[in-house]
């Protein structure tokens, strides 16, 4: 009998584990002019093991702008993936998680795809954030700042917004952002959002023809904790080239990020080029193991018509190698040996002008 009942008890627990871990998966498509996204369970906190993707979905020659009211994620561990289109890897927007109100985010096209994932411990009260489908013509609102000013509340084409911050804060970044036309037949605001940085924080705004950015205390250890922002700014036209001379982070726990290119790079240090006429790093880590951190050097180039551009950036996909191969490849005029450790692993080092 105490046998069976064992037996019985190990049946349970092993059935209880098995209803625990599998879940909750849910799919949400959305559609209309507005609408709100929730995770599940908000503001009460979701659930672990949570697989939830939500697709909003607007008309042709639209975009979707969304604008979150609240924030809550367990760091590093629980994920809001945002895509600009289907969610599917190529289309990776961003990474959200902790507890920092994110800044408003306007799709490129007329589709916008978020997916969280949860681990097995501890959640947070999740996320909320409004949705609201636009016309292509208009750049959306760019977002506010933390501990900074807003002025201005029209976005269309020609419209201008100026930043400033609270006493203690300083602005790295462009004061005023402009809506102008874009190539693809929509609108797009010149410069990324700002932001208002204390004395005593990292990052901060780069300008010139070329620099080095270096993580905290490079090539020593980075601090734990670490929350970081470079913006490179060259002159509208312009296009930026960022190449990794050392990279060594704390492996799917110290991120960072680029913003600028083609969609977002989370799988570096291959050099980037930019699309637009700015990039911007952002370096975090969790509160565990520290590693050497990064160090590129970055170089504009004038682009009049874009077609150098393109010379580069098909330059800079010639370095899918195999591992432990290295090559030769040119980027604005230098030359640069790049040996592949890893796939998402290149150590490049200049060799000097061509």
């Amino acid at each position: 009998v105490y046998i069976e009942s064992l037996f019985h008890l190990l049946l349970l627990v092993i059935s209880t584990h098995i209803s625990c871990n599998k879940g909750q998966n849910c799919t949400f498509h959305l559609q209309g002019p507005n609408g709100t996204v929730e995770s599940p369970g908000f503001p009460y906190g979701y659930p672990n093991y949570a697989n939830c993707t939500w697709t909003i979905t607007a008309e042709d020659q639209h975009r979707i702008q969304l604008v979150f009211q609240s924030f809550a994620l367990e760091e590093d561990f629980d994920v809001l993936s945002v895509f600009d289109g289907p969610p599917q890897a190529e289309n990776l927007r961003t990474r959200l998680t902790g507890f920092q109100l994110p800044a408003t985010i306007v799709s490129a096209a007329s589709t916008l795809s978020l997916s969280l994932i949860s681990d097995y411990a501890v959640s947070a009260q999740g996320f909320r954030a409004s949705y609201e489908v636009l016309p292509s013509h208009t750049c959306g609102n760019p977002g506010r700042l933390p501990n900074g000013i807003q002025q201005g509340s029209t976005f269309n084409l020609g419209d201008k917004v100026r930043y400033s911050c609270n006493p203690g804060f300083f602005l790295e970044g462009h004061a005023v952002l402009t809506c102008h036309a874009s190539s693809e037949n929509s609108a797009t605001w010149d410069f990324p959002l700002p932001s208002c940085r204390a004395d005593d924080a990292c990052g901060g705004t780069l300008r010139g023809q070329s620099g080095i950015i270096s993580s905290p205390h490079f090539p020593a250890e980075y601090h734990n904790n670490a929350d970081c922002t470079w913006t490179i700014l060259a002159e509208l036209g312009d296009t930026i080239a960022l190449v990794f001379i050392d990279f060594q982070l704390e492996d799917g726990y110290d991120f960072l990020e680029v913003t600028g290119t083609e969609g977002s790079s989370l799988c570096l240090p291959a050099p980037v080029i930019s699309s637009k006429n700015w990039l911007r790093l952002h370096f975090t880590s969790d509160g565990n193991h520290r590693q050497r951190g990064f160090s590129a050097q970055y170089q504009g180039e004038h682009n009049p018509n874009g077609a150098s551009s393109e010379r580069t950036a098909v330059a800079v996909r010639a370095t899918v190698l195999h591992p432990h191969k290295t090559s030769n490849i040119s980027i604005l005029g230098l030359l640069y040996l790049c040996i592949l450790r890893s796939p998402c692993l290149h150590l490049c080092t200049c060799l000097g002008g061509l």
